[in-house]
């Protein structure tokens, strides 16, 4: 082999590494965006929290992988109805007794999420679970909650609770819905 040959062969190398790299940035890119465009305001509370790019995409793949895995199901028209009924219920003690009506919305809430059968024993897990579907309420829903911890410790004021009671709402009539769920 001569050095032309070599030189060649050199040249053809470094361009396959060349153009391997970049597809691979590309790639990375494209799945960021992806990521980014499903998760929206999530996926920058996920850069935040988890201090990087990287590490983000690797925990919402990962909540996408999860989620997956549950037998996640719409309520039946008869549930939708009853638990219809159960929030009318908790909007009208709201006037009266707004602190205690937050604290029924936030029950109504895990009440048809375990329904539903997303596991509920823990918080962050929840939301981690409803941003896979309901990215754009993940963050109203951390609020609420926020919000409903406040008011555990008497220290939530009217506006914060009527804040809450929205936000609350919002995830409740998606939750709700008879649709099927799409992953």
């Amino acid at each position: 082999m001569n050095i032309t040959s070599t030189l060649i062969i050199a040249v053809v190398l470094a361009l396959v590494v060349m153009g391997l790299l970049l597809a691979l940035v590309f790639i990375r890119q494209k799945r960021a965006e992806q990521l980014h465009d499903q998760f929206g305001t999530e996926y920058e509370h996920t850069v935040q929290a988890l201090g990087g790019e990287k590490k983000a995409q690797t925990e919402l793949e990962a909540r996408q992988k999860h989620v997956k895995t549950l037998d996640l199901h719409p309520l039946s028209v008869s549930e939708r109805e009853r638990y219809q009924g159960d929030w009318a219920a908790v909007q009208t003690k709201f006037v009266d007794e707004p602190g205690q009506a937050i604290i029924e919305a936030d029950r109504l809430i895990m009440e048809v999420m375990q329904l539903r059968a997303y596991p509920v024993s823990d918080f962050e897990q929840r939301a981690a679970d409803l941003s896979v579907n309901y990215s754009a309420l993940v963050s109203n829903y951390r609020a609420a909650r926020a919000i409903a911890l406040k008011n555990e410790q008497q220290q939530a004021d009217t506006e914060e609770l009527r804040q809450a009671m929205i936000y609350y709402r919002s995830l409740f009539e998606e939750l709700i819905e008879t649709e099927a769920v799409v992953v």
